[in-house]
C-alpha cells in the first residue's frame, strides 16, 4: 500500500513527521551509540538550529521525544519559542547495540556481529549481548505508534517524534508496513525532517 492508501485506510486526518536528532563526537567518530547517552557537539547544536530555521513556518500540535539527550536537546532547540508540549517516551530511545555501544568503525571489524543488522535487517534476531534484536526494536515502536500516535492522527493532530536513526526507520517501516529488509531504503540524515502523513 502506498501511504495515501495507509492514510485513507486508517482514517488519518492529521500529518505525522519525524526528526533525528543532530550530530554527536559519537557520529563524528562513527561509534555505535545504541541507547549510550551522548549529547550533541556544537555541530549537532547547530544543525538543530538549522533545521528550527528551515521548518519554522511547519506547524505542530504535540511533539514525542527519546528521553536520551541528543533527541532530547535537538528537541529543546527545534521548538525553542513554540508552544508545543514535549512528552518523552522509552520506547524511543535508540535501538540498543549492548556491549558493542562505543565501538569505532564496526565495518571494519568483519566478524563484529551487529554489522549484521545493517546488511540483513531481517535476519538479525539472534542480539548480541546487552542489546536487543530488530523484532524487539520493530515491536516497541510499534506499540508506541499504535498507542500514542495513531489516534490523535484521527483526531487531525500534527505530531512530531525527535528520535534516532534506527529508531526511526523502524518507526517507518511500521507505520509505510514496509518489509524488515527494506529497513534502510529510507535515507535518513541527521535534523532532516521526513514526512510519513
Amino acid at each position: 500500500m502506498t501511504p495515501e492508501e495507509i492514510r485513507e485506510s486508517e482514517g488519518i486526518r492529521g500529518a505525522f513527521y519525524v526528526i533525528r536528532h543532530g550530530r554527536t563526537d559519537w557520529n563524528d567518530q562513527k561509534r555505535l551509540q545504541g541507547q549510550t547517552d551522548i549529547p550533541l557537539n556544537e555541530t549537532g547544536r547547530q544543525m538543530a538550529r538549522e533545521a528550527a530555521a528551515e521548518y519554522a513556518d511547519i506547524p505542530f500540535d504535540i511533539c514525542f521525544c527519546s528521553p536520551l539527550s541528543r533527541a532530547r536537546e535537538t528537541a529543546e532547540i527545534l521548538l525553542k519559542d513554540r508552544e508545543v508540549p514535549v512528552f518523552f517516551d522509552n520506547r524511543l530511545k535508540e535501538m540498543a547495540f549492548g556491549e558493542y555501544e562505543g565501538v569505532a568503525e564496526s565495518f571494519r571489524t568483519p566478524d563484529c556481529p551487529v554489522n549484521f543488522f545493517f546488511y540483513h535487517p531481517e535476519e538479525y534476531i539472534e542480539a548480541v549481548p546487552g542489546g536487543e534484536n530488530v523484532n524487539e526494536l520493530l515491536g516497541r515502536t510499534r506499540a508506541f505508534y499504535e498507542e500514542k500516535v495513531l489516534p490523535l492522527l484521527k483526531e487531525g493532530r500534527r505530531v512530531l517524534v525527535v528520535g534516532h536513526g534506527a529508531m526511526n526507520l523502524s518507526l517507518i517501516c511500521n507505520v509505510w508496513r514496509l518489509p524488515t529488509k527494506d529497513f534502510w531504503k529510507t535515507e535518513f540524515e541527521n535534523c532532516k525532517l521526513i514526512r510519513l502523513f
